[in-house]
């Protein structure tokens, strides 16, 4: 059985989030710290695109500003998401292919996937794996609408795979900065999405809070991976190590908060 640090819930905004993911992801990388299950939350809410996209086709800059949204770029592939910063908890997965057991992409997140496939089922919610084309990720369903999506980045045979867990959902707010080129209004993207987007909420008819979500996202993890999850109690934020922190708010300050990387996917520092 391996041995995974546990990182807990934690809230930071959108562009430190992607820092640390990406400093937990290069320490890794470097091989000085352990495979890492990270949970974390957004504040304030964001809009994240992935590395490869145009951010003016994706995302309404205008309404972002108005709601205080704030747009970042991750690293990871992927599309566009809307993090809430209510309504949603966002887990990190940084673990080498070796401890995953497959380089395999598809497996990789097959492997994910049923963790918290398991965790959905100790909350009561039944969730089938969808494995996704070339033009979405792979991601959980319930009854055909989406619950959970994910995106990966992979380094040196590391893997960094985030994703989220929709603890309710508020399609207004998601369309009115997330732009949808075949609609002519937000509302007529709300109808679709309807059919097509769930929550915990949703599913059970009652609130679950974030606490009660990532325990049994923990546990999922520890039976689908086989593996041992053990808290990081370290006195830096975020249980990070000093090396992890001072990478993220290098990170932060040259990367991830600067127009060149969310405008362009373009970094001083890669």
């Amino acid at each position: 059985m391996n041995t995974w640090r546990l990182l807990k819930l934690e809230t930071f905004s959108p562009f430190m989030n992607m820092a640390i993911d990406e400093a937990i992801l290069r320490a890794r990388v470097a091989g000085s710290v352990p495979d890492t299950l990270r949970f974390y939350r957004w504040k304030p809410s964001a809009v994240s695109i992935g590395k490869f996209q145009k951010l003016e086709n994706e995302v309404n800059l205008e309404n972002c500003k108005r709601l205080g949204v704030e747009v970042v770029r991750r690293i990871s592939g992927g599309g566009t998401v809307y993090h809430d910063a209510e309504d949603e908890v966002t887990y990190s997965v940084v673990a080498s292919t070796e401890s995953l057991g497959t380089k395999d992409v598809a497996e990789v997140y097959s492997k994910i996937y049923a963790a918290i496939n398991h965790a959905l089922q100790l909350m009561g919610i039944i969730a089938d794996y969808n494995v996704g084309d070339l033009k979405n990720c792979p991601n959980l369903t319930v009854n055909g609408k989406k619950i959970s999506g994910s995106a990966q980045a992979n380094k040196s045979g590391i893997v960094l795979q985030h994703g989220t867990l929709l603890l309710n959902v508020d399609l207004p707010k998601m369309f009115t900065v997330l732009r949808v080129p075949w609609a002519n209004s937000c509302m007529q993207v709300v109808n679709v999405a309807k059919n097509k987007i769930t929550s915990v909420q949703n599913e059970l008819g009652h609130a679950m809070t974030p606490e009660t979500a990532i325990n049994a996202i923990a546990h999922g993890f520890a039976v689908a991976l086989n593996m041992q999850v053990v808290e990081n109690v370290q006195s830096l934020e975020g249980g990070l190590t000093r090396e992890e922190w001072e990478m993220a708010e290098k990170l932060y300050k040259e990367k991830y908060a600067t127009d060149e990387w969310n405008f362009n996917g373009k970094s001083s520092v890669g």
